[in-house]
């Protein structure tokens, strides 16, 4: 079975999907000697460059981690300020998103989000759904664990509803379960189904973790990762990335072309 991924040609010019692991946010206003509410006031100005510049390089999509599930351990003043930021940062780039054709996605679990948050999302979703351009995908609470969990937990009612198993197993033209269950069908399954797996990870501050982001997705991905501290990430950053992007050899555990060629000369 070939995944989505690898279906894409291997002379991708620039990446199709891009992830980034925003950090430095609170080490960027302590450097300063300023709140971390102020770090990550400046984040969201870096979240606005950053997705111009996807928008202008016709990068297809650009899905970004903005507050993990496991950030609720946080100081509560800090909690605070993030949710009010993220609000009206849902609220205060409608006309902007519209204006420029972006389409917004969010993923993650709902619980714990307010409900005067969850209704600014879902309103500013409801806006853009219709938009052909970016797509902009913000993960708040999100832990891919938890996403892995919850596709378990969606394909187990489904496939225990037996009208609905024999619709599938019908549709699909498989025998069985076995047959029926790969991992194109898992992926679906997930909160970034029906997508396209990211191309490029890119994390900022010089952290090397994952910190359990998009772990599925990733399995393929290439990893770009900046000394800069995310506040001061802008397209230049951008660049760099892509064009190292650009210039590796992505094999997918096969060989490469002209390694091929020269082992069939010899």
């Amino acid at each position: 079975m070939t995944s989505s991924n690898q279906t894409h040609s291997q002379k991708t010019k620039k990446p199709r999907h891009i992830a980034i692991i925003m950090d430095g946010n609170g080490r960027w206003a302590q450097q300063r000697g300023l709140p971390r509410s102020e770090g990550h006031r400046q984040g969201v100005q870096a979240v606005r460059q950053i997705t111009a510049a996807c928008d202008e390089l016709q990068i297809e999509q650009l899905t970004l981690y903005c507050f993990s599930s496991e950030n609720w351990k946080r100081p509560e003043i800090e909690l605070n300020a993030l949710m009010a930021l993220l609000k009206f940062y849902v609220i205060q780039e409608r006309s902007e998103l519209q204006e420029k054709n972006i389409r917004l996605e969010i993923i993650g679990r709902r619980s714990g989000i307010p409900q005067d948050i969850l209704e600014a999302m879902d309103e500013t979703v409801r806006l853009c759904s219709r938009n052909t351009g970016l797509i902009l995908r913000l993960a708040i609470n999100y832990g891919s664990r938890a996403e892995i969990v919850d596709a378990v937990r969606a394909i187990v009612h489904e496939l225990d509803d037996i009208p609905t198993r024999t619709k599938l197993l019908k549709n699909s033209g498989k025998a069985n379960i076995d047959e029926l269950i790969d991992e194109d069908y898992f992926a679906s399954h997930l909160y970034t189904g029906g997508f396209p797996d990211p191309d490029l990870l890119i994390r900022t501050a010089h952290e090397f973790r994952l910190s359990n982001y998009l772990l599925w997705q990733l399995s393929y991905a290439e990893i770009w990762i900046s000394d800069v501290l995310w506040p001061d990430f802008d397209r230049a950053e951008l660049l760099k990335a892509i064009d190292s992007f650009c210039r590796r050899d992505r094999r997918y555990g096969g060989l490469n072309e002209n390694f091929l060629s020269k082992k069939t000369l010899k």
